[in-house]
């Protein structure tokens, strides 16, 4: 018997901005909200404990003050990298440096509270 990861947990300063921010990035709804204004998003059919992790976007009013330690790395389903890397620019993202070379395979990308996940080259099949 083993864990399985069943949701990842994001401290945030606007969970409804980056809520419709990762919505648009993973095909997520939002699934459940708390009366601290946390909000929960994961894919619509499956939702909580399903083959996917869900993202809680907690509320929190400390600064973001260095790379985070633990990163989310997404693959596109239906595109090539560079279709998708201009789709995910257009949905917020920007491209930051944490030391890369210029010679990987992947984007270093920010959503729009400067966490840090990378855009891989593969393209994967939807779950």
């Amino acid at each position: 018997m083993a864990c399985r990861i069943t949701e990842l947990v994001l401290d945030v300063h606007d969970p409804d901005r980056l809520a419709r921010f990762w919505c648009a990035v993973l095909d997520y709804v939002e699934l459940d909200r708390t009366d601290d204004g946390d909000v929960e998003i994961g894919p619509a059919e499956a939702g909580f404990g399903g083959p996917q992790p869900t993202i809680v976007l907690s509320r929190t009013d400390e600064p973001k003050a260095t790379k985070l330690r633990l990163h989310i790395d997404v693959n596109a389903t239906d595109r090539d990298q560079d279709a998708e890397l201009q789709r995910l620019l257009a949905a917020g993202a920007r491209p930051v440096d944490v030391g890369q070379t210029g010679t990987e395979s992947w984007h270093v990308l920010a959503d729009p509270e400067g966490n840090e996940f990378c855009l891989l080259r593969r393209r994967v099949p939807a779950v």
